[in-house]
Order: structure tokens, then C-alpha cells, then sequence
């Protein structure tokens, strides 16, 4: 017989026990819908893990920190953890990383008319803003050229306040820092309502400097929201400037060192093992990359309980289709014999029972996949709103994504189920194989 022969013979024998092979059949439907929406809540709460770590900070982007602990670097290199121009040549080095820039920081006050706010301020190479994939909601990104120029973050605006108001009249509103006249200054008390010093006490005198906003960032919620940035010369300078006036001396061995470094890996994957080569060498590391990996490592813990729960669903599909397969080979007995008798082959016989029971576990294995993308799109549709805020997953709007089926797990639960039914029917093809000609055309 021919594989047509096959299929339109193993087809007539499943219908003419339709009830029983129905049942068969939703066991398959069960345990590998069972198998597939369990596997897809756990990719659906990576997803959202991942969303919501993204909508925090740069999964690209690693903050490197110098060794203050002085203690030597864990993987026995030759690195003492600071940085300078050398060891950032050095970064730049490294296989994966596609950008770096040296960060040095001051907290300083900016003055708005009689708005004032403390903020830091960032120096960093302007020239990797837009490799690090910085996005501007106004305005633009720093230049190289760019002279007492600022980048602001999202939320800066909103912290400009008048010192000198007394009476509380609401919110202040936001300041427009791109087109405000800006005075950027280090002290502190600037705008502020005079204090009587102490007797004999020498007051700093600081420089005002004149600076433009040219641009406002996008994202609100990551870190890069509550900085402002400069080209990291310029900062230099006005930083000298500060210290001069506090009076403040910056160590002879702190004088070239950077206060961190900022890394862009152009591959996430690559994130973690940049990490792992920095630390080795004396450095503290903090990415956003770390969080996802924790959550991920959760995520695929509650996988593999929930992928367990379904496997047994389908071992007891599994079951079901040897049991209906050996009381097919008790009703056909005769029928065996009668096939024996005219000439059929014992791989034959062995073969037809085998694709039957493949051909229940590959219907109940696409009923299954069918109804698994519906549960998934009705969890989706109607917990994703609700479940989400509960969880504080999601990608800020309020949603999570509960559930996500990958092609490859439809198609791998697919011929999974084809491979239970036959497996489940193995032992059954044998019995019938094994019958004995002459014994099953006695049975009645």
C-alpha cells in the first residue's frame, strides 16, 4: 500500500470508533494547549520584564565605576580600577563595546529669571550621545562645537521653584529650558534669601556663566530624566573654577581620574560579559542589563514549573490513546487475522496502528495550537490591563503582556504530540503485529 492507502485507511478505522477517538483526541488538545499556553505565559512575563526595565534605563548601556575599595581586582588582572584616558582607550578595546565616553559630574544651580534648581550636571563626550541612542523630545543632541551648551533630561523642567515665594500657589510650571535665558553658577545659596554668616566667615565668590539649552530628552522614566549633560571640557573647566572658589584640592593622584565611564554594547547579549570582563579587572559595573537578567532567571523558574504542570497533562494524553489503541487491536482481531491470511506484511500491520495513533496525536496537537493562540489573545486582551498594574509589569501604559507564543513552540508542541501518539502507540502496533494468524480468526 502507498502512503495514501495508509492515511485513507488509518482514517476510515478512526472514524468508525469516532466517540473513543474524540476522547483520544481532546486529551492531545488539552495537554498540548496545557503545554504551550504554560510555556507562553513565562515568555510573556520576560516580555514584560523587559519592557519595563527598558522604560527605566538603556539595557545597552553600562555605568562603569572606579575601585574605591582598594582591594585587587577578583580576576587577578593587572588593572587597579581607576579611570583615566588610558584605561578608556582600553574599554574601547573591548570586544562588543561600540562606544565609550568618560563621565565627570558637579552639582550646580541654574537660575531662570527667580526660578532656581539644583541638578547635576554630566560631562560627557557629546559625540556618543547619538551612538548611545539618546532621543530628543525637543530640540537637539550636543555638538563637539557646542560652547556652555546643555542637554537636559526629561523631568528637569519641572524642578525650577522661586526660593523667595513664601505663599504656596500651586505647582510652579515647568520652565522652558530651551528658549529661557540661563545662569549656571556653583553656589549653592544662589537666589536665595541672604543668611548672616558666621562672624569672620569669607563667603566664596563664584562665577556666573551664561549657558543655552539646546535640546530636552525624551524618555521620562530612565535615568539619563534627572540629569542634565555638557561636553565634558567645558564642565571641566567650570568644575576647576567651583573647587578654586570653595578652596577645595583635588588630590595629585585623583587629578586625571574620571569619576565613571559610560559603556554602549551594540548587542544586548553582549552586555553581561562585558561586565563580567570589567569586573575582573578592578571595576564596580551597574547596568540595567543585571535587573533583566534576575527577573528572566525568575521568569524561567515559573517556565519550568508550568511547562512540568503541562507535560503531565499530555503524559495522561498519552494514556489514553495506548488505552484506545489496544481496545482497537481487541475489536479487530479478526480483522488482524484476515490481513495476515491475504498477504499483509507484519511491518504493515505494525505501521497502520503507529499512524493512527500519530494521526490522533497530530490532530489533537494542531486543535491545541489552534486553541492556544485564542487563550493567549483572550488573556492578553482581557487580564493584560488588569493583572499588570497588580504585578507592576508592563511597558509603562498600564498593560502587561501575559501571554507570548513564539512560532517555534506551536511548531515544537506540534510535532511533539505527533511523537506522544506514537510512542503511546508502539506497544499496541506490536500486540497486533504479534497476533497470531490463526488465533485471531477464531475470535469472534
Amino acid at each position: 500500500m502507498n502512503q495514501r492507502d495508509y492515511l485513507e485507511l488509518c482514517a476510515r478505522n478512526l472514524l468508525r470508533r469516532r466517540t473513543r477517538t474524540i476522547l483520544a483526541v481532546v486529551g492531545v488538545v488539552v495537554g498540548t494547549c496545557a503545554i504551550i499556553v504554560m510555556l507562553s505565559i513565562g515568555f510573556g512575563l520576560s516580555e514584560s520584564f523587559q519592557k519595563q526595565i527598558e522604560s527605566y534605563g538603556n539595557l545597552h548601556l553600562i555605568t562603569v565605576y572606579p575601585n574605591e575599595s582598594g582591594r585587587p581586582s577578583p580576576g587577578g588582572g593587572p588593572g587597579d580600577g581607576k579611570i583615566n584616558d588610558k584605561t578608556i582607550l582600553e574599554m574601547e578595546k573591548m570586544e562588543g563595546v561600540d562606544a565609550v565616553t568618560p563621565v565627570i559630574s558637579e552639582y550646580l544651580v541654574l537660575g531662570v529669571g527667580k526660578s532656581i534648581a539644583q541638578v547635576e550636571i554630566q560631562g560627557i563626550r557629546p559625540e556618543v550621545l547619538e551612538k548611545f541612542n539618546y532621543e530628543v523630545l525637543e530640540g537637539r543632541l550636543l555638538s563637539k562645537s557646542d560652547k556652555m551648551s546643555i542637554l537636559f533630561g526629561n523631568q528637569i523642567p519641572n524642578w525650577f521653584y522661586n526660593p523667595k515665594q513664601t505663599s504656596f500657589t500651586g505647582p510652579p510650571k515647568p520652565v522652558d529650558v530651551i528658549t529661557d535665558k540661563m545662569i549656571l553658577t556653583g553656589d549653592l545659596e544662589y537666589g536665595q534669601p541672604p543668611r548672616s554668616g558666621g562672624p569672620g566667615e569669607e563667603k566664596p565668590t563664584y562665577k556666573e556663566y551664561k549657558v543655552k539649552g539646546i535640546g530636552l530628552l525624551a524618555n521620562p522614566s530612565d535615568e539619563s530624566a534627572y540629569s542634565a549633560y555638557m561636553n565634558i571640557d567645558e564642565l571641566a573647566l567650570i568644575r576647576a573654577e567651583v573647587k578654586k572658589a570653595r578652596k577645595e584640592v583635588t588630590p595629585p593622584a585623583q587629578k586625571n581620574n574620571y569619576s565613571r565611564a559610560m559603556i554602549y554594547a551594540g548587542d544586548i547579549e553582549d552586555v553581561a560579559d562585558i561586565s563580567e570582563a570589567l569586573r575582573d579587572k578592578g571595576y564596580q559595573t551597574h547596568s540595567a542589563n543585571d535587573w533583566l537578567e534576575a527577573m528572566k532567571k525568575t521568569a524561567q523558574m515559573i517556565q519550568g514549573i508550568l511547562g512540568g504542570i503541562g507535560c503531565i497533562s499530555l503524559f495522561v494524553a498519552a494514556l489514553g490513546i495506548t488505552n484506545t489503541m489496544i481496545m482497537s487491536i481487541y475489536e479487530r482481531t479478526r480483522e488482524i487475522g484476515i490481513m495476515k491470511v491475504i498477504g499483509a506484511n507484519l511491518p504493515d500491520i505494525r505501521r497502520m496502528f503507529l499512524v493512527e495513533a500519530g494521526m490522533i496525536g497530530g490532530i489533537g496537537g494542531a486543535v491545541g495550537v489552534l486553541l492556544s493562540y485564542l487563550l493567549s489573545f483572550a488573556m492578553n486582551t482581557f487580564l493584560g490591563s488588569v493583572i499588570g498594574p497588580s504585578l507592576g509589569i508592563g511597558d509603562g501604559s498600564g498593560t502587561a503582556t501575559i501571554s507570548i507564543i513564539p512560532w517555534w513552540v506551536a511548531l515544537a508542541a506540534l510535532g511533539f504530540a505527533i511523537l506522544i501518539g506514537v510512542v503511546a502507540g508502539y506497544y499496541p502496533a506490536r500486540r497486533a503485529m504479534n497476533l497470531s494468524a490463526l488465533e485471531s480468526l477464531r475470535n469472534e
